[in-house]
């Protein structure tokens, strides 16, 4: 990679087609794989955008999900490339594409050095050949993708589960995936899926070749080590290699929220920097053995890259990341929803997270998986959800039915932010001896859902003129709290200039740094979590919220004892950190439990 960053996935539409418009700059994005609705669309799309014939995949056509996403892929995979090589073509000549492919690369780059170099050579033949080399170093930003493991809806038809796994929304995903022409990776997250993991052992893309190289990479998006130890070994028995560990943050983050328990990012990455080569040889051992079983002999330890995400805002928390922890490079998501030549973010969405404010953020139950979920206060999928229930008719219409998973009061599955669900959970509320105060907070907790699978595609559906007349103008969006220090929209040059450096778009705001921020997220929500189980006490829960402070404390013990002894030229933590983080821990201790 020539880029220290990625673009992680942005909910289903706002980077669903992302690598059209950076991975030729050299800049790696992801791309969610859920919903082939969505895709289908998309490719028909750029299709004709680029004055290309369309042919159609219907619904009723064989493996209609899975050759829906390798037919997309393929095309974004040959779209770029057309790009790239036409980029590579242009002269050098100050403001063009080519220059500004070079002038993107972060500073301590080999290949910009030699671009400003050749740039200070005088005409002739020599110059030439300089450009030429430029240009074979060139390369392209991988088109990776995203499949959320838990997100493995088993199909029907006509009332009958269809017959086989590998009809599952996960597995189809990746086979989709598996047949594409990409040479990229999978971001597996949301935990571990066995159905989905031993599944990947049916593509040989996954194997190393002769020459050891693998076609098609594994990234484990992962929120503690632990885990990430556990899913990479169970590959490697497989002879399934994992080339990346993706850390983030499990609150500082966009989209679902997964929160650990009580373990904070600076201790989580701690474990990765002391036990990497350790882990690496274990799953490399496991590798072996697993490859040998398959006929397949390799001597080389593959590489292993290990990066973090999750509410970095500055280049300053950027290079300490990397290089305190040794990394490989950082994800920055949600800052590039305000750059609409990156992500499909619709006019009055863009508006309103320009002018909103750190309580425009918060950690949501509208989710219908069940899990936190990043949400935005005034979304247009939140308004449209209470006027629904002003009208007395709470629930969305199911259309796509990605997220059915209840079976509380039907056969067959389906979703809770659905109008039958909710109609049918009212209706049993109503038989409930409740008091008025109970079957209100009982109430809310059933309507609080929304309907992601359209609200995730809406803002994409408007922003490029394909939204059809009878569908919800209603947009579903989740940053993460990190967003609400970027207040107006930037330019792909400018984000990625702020990144490395060269640029501060923060200069004038206080902001609490990435680590800081992450502790009081994690303070609120033990807080909220006791405040719920005031109201449903069980030993059990009391233990585990014990627990979870007493790991939190752990983790101020460790931030104190890292910045005690951190250079002094690290200012940019030591001077706004310490007050902070005994404000935290003076709030923790006085939490009874």
């Amino acid at each position: 990679m020539l880029h220290k960053f990625h673009i992680p996935v942005l909910g289903l539409g706002f980077s669903i087609d992302s690598p059209l418009k950076v991975a030729k700059y050299g800049i790696s994005s992801v791309v969610s794989i859920v919903d082939d609705e969505l895709i289908e669309r998309m490719r028909e799309y750029h299709t004709k955008k680029r004055g290309e014939t369309f042919m159609p995949i219907l619904k009723q056509n064989f493996d209609k999900r899975a050759r829906r996403i390798t037919c997309y892929l393929n095309m974004m995979h040959r779209m770029v490339a057309k790009d790239f090589e036409e980029l590579k073509q242009l002269p050098f000549e100050v403001g063009n594409d080519l220059c500004r492919y070079f002038d993107l690369l972060p500073e301590d780059s080999q290949l910009k050095h030699g671009y400003e170099l050749m740039m200070e050579y005088p005409d002739g033949e020599r110059k030439t050949i300089f450009q030429n080399i430029l240009r074979n170093r060139m390369e392209m930003g991988a088109i990776d993708v995203n499949i959320m493991s838990k997100v493995d809806r088993v199909n029907y038809e006509n009332g009958v589960e269809i017959t086989g796994d590998e009809e599952s929304d996960a597995l189809t995903a990746l086979r989709g995936f598996a047949k594409s022409r990409l040479n990229s990776s999978v971001i597996l997250s949301a935990g571990m899926n066995p159905r989905l993991y031993s599944y990947i052992e049916q593509f040989e893309d996954f194997f190393p070749d002769e020459n050891n190289n693998i076609q098609k990479k594994i990234i484990l998006k992962v929120s503690d080590f632990r885990s990430a130890f556990i899913q990479a070994k169970f590959l490697a028995k497989k002879g399934l290699w994992v080339s990346e560990f993706r850390v983030e943050s499990g609150l500082n983050c966009g989209g679902h929220a997964f929160a650990t328990a009580g373990y904070l990012l600076g201790p989580i990455l701690e474990d990765f920097k002391q036990n990497k080569h350790q882990m690496k040889e274990e799953l490399f051992s496991l590798y072996v053995n697993g490859l040998k079983e398959k006929g397949i002999n390799v001597d080389n330890l593959p590489s292993q890259r290990i990066s973090v995400q999750g509410g970095i805002g500055t280049a300053a928390e950027n290079e300490f990341l990397i290089k305190h922890y040794q990394l490989d490079s950082t994800g920055w998501g949600s800052p590039f929803l305000l750059v609409p030549e990156v992500t499909n973010v619709d006019e009055t969405t863009l508006d309103q997270l320009t002018s909103s404010t750190e309580d425009s953020y918060y950690l949501s139950n509208s989710s219908p998986l069940g899990v936190l979920f990043n949400n935005f206060k005034n979304s247009g999928i939140d308004r449209e959800r209470l006027e629904r229930i002003k009208k007395g008719k709470p629930g969305s219409p199911c259309k796509k039915k990605y997220l059915c998973t209840n079976t509380e009061f039907t056969a067959l599955p389906i979703c809770t932010a659905s109008r039958e669900y909710q109609h049918l959970k009212i209706k049993d509320l109503k038989t409930k001896e409740l008091s008025a105060v109970e079957f209100e907070k009982q109430l809310d907790k059933v309507t609080e859902k929304v309907c992601l699978c359209e609200g995730l595609c809406s803002s994409t559906y408007q922003k490029i003129g394909i939204l059809k007349p009878k569908e919800s103008k209603a947009v579903a969006i989740c940053p993460g709290p990190n967003l609400a220090y970027f207040s107006r929209v930037y330019s792909l040059d400018e984000m990625v200039g702020h990144i490395y450096g060269r640029k501060n778009l923060l200069e004038k705001v206080q902001r609490p740094n990435v680590l800081i921020k992450e502790l009081e997220l994690y303070v609120n929500y033990l807080n909220a979590e006791i405040k719920i189980m005031m109201d449903d006490f069980t030993e059990k829960k009391s233990a585990q919220l014990a627990k979870f402070k007493t790991q939190l404390l752990t983790g101020i013990d460790y931030y104190k004892s890292l910045f005690t002894n951190l250079p002094d030229n690290i200012i940019f933590f030591k001077d706004r950190f310490y007050s902070p983080l005994l404000s935290a821990e003076s709030t923790l201790n006085k939490l009874s439990i």
